[in-house]
C-alpha cells in the first residue's frame, strides 16, 4: 500500500496481479503540487506483459505530461496506445484553489466522489478502450466540498456498497484497509487508489 499526504489530500493506492502472473496489467500514476493532484489508472487489455506494456506507457507519458490538462492528457494516452493492446484509462485532476474535479474515462474503470453533505458522484464513462483510433471523450466537471472522499478502481475490485464505505467515519486509511483485506479478487489484476481532500 502506498500512501501520499501533502498539499491538500490524502491518498492511499493498492495494485495486486492476477494469481499466477507476474506482470500486473494495471499501471498508474498520481501527484500533487500546490496547484492540483493528478492521477491517472490504466487497465491494459487482457493480462500479463503485453497488459502491462500498454497501461505502463500510459503512466509514463501522463508523467511526462502532467502539466496539461484532462483533455490533452487523454488524446496523448490514446496516441501513445497505437501498436499496443490498447487500455481502459481513468483520468482526475483535482484543482485545489478552484475546488473542482475534472475527469475523464474510456472504459471498465470506476470513479466515486462522496461529499460530506451525502451526495455520491458517480460519472459514466465511455464504453470502450484507447488503441490509438479516434476516439470520443466525456469530460466531466464537478465542484467539491471540503473533505469530500473518492475512490478509483480498476475492474478487479468487486465492491457491492461504494456509497457507505466512503460516508463511514473511517479514515481513508482504514477504508484502504478494508478494500485490501475484503474485497481483492485474485481472479483479475486489481488496483484502486481511495483518497481524501483535506
Amino acid at each position: 500500500m502506498i500512501h501520499l499526504q501533502q498539499n491538500g489530500v490524502e491518498v492511499y493506492s493498492h495494485q495486486t496481479s492476477k494469481e499466477g502472473k507476474s506482470h500486473c496489467g494495471d499501471s498508474y500514476y498520481m501527484t500533487t503540487t500546490e496547484d492540483y493532484f493528478l492521477c491517472v489508472l490504466a487497465d491494459g487489455l487482457g493480462s500479463g506483459k503485453f497488459a502491462h506494456e500498454a497501461s505502463s506507457a500510459v503512466a509514463k507519458i501522463v508523467e511526462q505530461n502532467k502539466d496539461e490538462d484532462v483533455d490533452a492528457l487523454m488524446k496523448i494516452c490514446n496516441k501513445v496506445l497505437a501498436q499496443t493492446r490498447g487500455a481502459a484509462v481513468a483520468i482526475v485532476k483535482v484543482y485545489f484553489h478552484e475546488k473542482e474535479f475534472v475527469y475523464s474515462c474510456v472504459g471498465n474503470i470506476r470513479f466515486y466522489l462522496y461529499s460530506p453533505s451525502g451526495k455520491l458522484t458517480y460519472p459514466l464513462p465511455v464504453t470502450g478502450y484507447l488503441s490509438g483510433r479516434p476516439q470520443m471523450f466525456n469530460t466531466h466537471r464537478f465542484p467539491f466540498e471540503e473533505g469530500a472522499r473518492f475512490l478509483i478502481h480498476s475492474d478487479g475490485l468487486r465492491i457491492s456498497s461504494t456509497k457507505s464505505l466512503l460516508k463511514n467515519s473511517y479514515s481513508v486509511g482504514m477504508i484502504a484497509s478494508e478494500l485490501e483485506r475484503d474485497y481483492v479478487n485474485k481472479d483479475d489484476d486489481l488496483t484502486f487508489i481511495v483518497g481524501s481532500l483535506l
